[in-house]
């Protein structure tokens, strides 16, 4: 902007493994949200290179991104974004119309514990319940990746263990590799591997000696 350069991230070198379970951990400002939208093909880096399956999304067109985005990857972030005058079946259906292989709204709803709620409307459901609709609506289409940026920001402890314990069973169930943004560093007991960030830098990666069910959890 003008003048003024901001470095977002600076030299990144990160893999995501099939079917695991990572937290991305950092303070606000760290890098992390940047980090997960290139991941997600949201945005794309100035230097360096990303790579999905030998596929150089670093060098896709507007259109490869678009087929990236739909196909392979699910995203879920600190706000629901679902549509209100659509039931929570509805919210979920919308995005199977654009997969491939989707699952049944139905399976997805379930899979997160909502079987029981799909006809509500969001304005009917909780706050943590509308953050499992769109967990729901994220994987419906069967995503090899899962993104989630901050899922639990806006929930108190125990709701947000709720949202979790959704993640932890897709992750487990459906083998998706699922990374998720947190400040908290409660959550990455719940992870495999945490990649630790700061000022645009990955500080630390490590592998938790026990992976924590979020059950355990507390904030």
């Amino acid at each position: 902007m003008g003048e003024v350069s901001v470095h977002a991230l600076r030299g990144v070198d990160l893999d995501l493994y099939a079917g695991e379970l990572m937290v991305l951990l950092g303070a606000s400002g760290s890098g992390k949200s940047t980090l997960l939208n290139i991941l997600g093909g949201l945005d794309l880096p100035t230097s360096g290179a990303v790579e999905y399956r030998g596929w150089d999304l670093t060098g896709a067109s507007e259109a490869e991104l678009t087929e990236y985005r739909r196909y392979h990857v699910g995203f879920v972030f600190q706000f629901y974004n679902l549509i209100p005058s659509l039931t929570a079946l509805e919210n979920v259906a919308i995005v199977t119309e654009i997969a491939r292989d989707p699952m049944r709204p139905e399976e997805a709803l379930a899979l997160v514990g909502l079987g029981g709620r799909g006809n509500h409307f969001p304005a009917q459901l909780s706050g943590g319940e509308q953050q499992r609709v769109a967990i729901a609506r994220a994987i419906a289409k069967n995503p090899a990746v899962l993104l989630c940026d901050e899922p639990t920001g806006a929930l108190d402890s125990k709701t947000g263990v709720l949202v979790l314990e959704a993640l932890e069973r897709v992750n487990r169930e459906l083998g998706t590799t699922t990374a998720l943004i947190t400040h908290n560093a409660v959550v990455a007991g719940m992870a495999a591997r945490v990649v630790q960030m700061s000022d645009g830098e990955v500080t630390e990666v490590r592998r938790n000696a026990r992976v924590r069910a979020p059950a355990e959890l507390s904030w």
